[in-house]
């Protein structure tokens, strides 16, 4: 059994999840339910869950709060928060799971079911919250899923991303191609308020890395690492817009 723990300031919140657990997920068992902060970090201590529902905003605190001042994660994240843009770019960004309020049966379960499917590598997930609690006064890092794995990554090291398909590449200045296993135009929502900018279909670029504009229809980029980068048409004025901001 996997042994669950509910952190969220609403009662009718944590009641929603409970039963949705309890009818749904056999297999997650809910030992605790806390709602705030610091009861949050008493009840982790004293059952230690495998995985914990978490709310970002409560009464004394956030749930980014309380990963802070746990010293050792030995258990799964999966946030569960009503919209907030900043909260979660950053949780987007270190590549940990979250649900939107009011919470919906199917996507707790498929959250569940990546839970049960994926391996328990608390190093990772560690590194992952790290990445979170990095980002919280401006983001800086980044956490890359790939084949592999998975790969924590400065911002400023990124020259640009490639659409592959259903994949992107990422390249960075020392040289290193990275396939990551989601699209571009995810890395586009994210990134695109942090110095880079969506120049194609297929390319976003960061603009603290861009040597040369060639005219053109829409034109072409000459990175810093030498390569080109061709600009679609309706793009062109953005881009050039970008650049003047910098």
């Amino acid at each position: 059994m996997i042994r669950a723990i509910i952190i969220d300031d609403e009662e009718e919140s944590r009641n929603t999840i409970f039963n949705i657990l309890s009818d749904f997920c056999k297999d997650i068992i809910v030992i605790a339910q806390a709602d705030n902060v610091q009861n949050g970090i008493l009840k982790i201590q004293k059952e230690k869950p495998d995985v914990i529902f978490l709310d970002i905003h409560m009464p004394d605190g956030t749930g980014f709060d309380l990963l802070e001042k746990i010293t050792a994660i030995d258990f799964q994240v999966i946030f569960i928060t009503a919209y907030d843009q900043y909260a979660l770019k950053a949780i987007k960004f270190s590549a940990l799971d979250y649900i939107l309020k009011p919470v919906d049966p199917q996507q707790l379960i498929e959250a569940v079911k990546k839970i049960k499917k994926s391996e328990t590598d608390f190093g990772r997930i560690s590194n992952q919250i790290n990445t979170l609690l990095g980002n919280r006064n401006g983001f800086h890092r980044i956490t890359l899923p790939t084949l592999k794995g998975f790969r924590f990554i400065n911002l400023k090291d990124i020259i640009r991303c490639e659409a592959d398909s259903n994949y992107t590449n990422f390249f960075l200045n020392s040289g290193e191609k990275i396939l990551v296993t989601k699209t571009l135009k995810e890395y586009d929502e994210s990134l695109s308020s942090l110095h880079f900018v969506r120049v194609h279909q297929s390319h976003l670029i960061n603009t603290r890395f861009v040597e040369q504009y060639l005219k053109g229809e829409g034109g072409t980029i000459v990175m810093a690492d030498g390569s080109e980068v061709e600009v679609s048409r309706r793009r062109k004025d953005e881009f050039l817009n970008r650049m003047e901001e910098n």
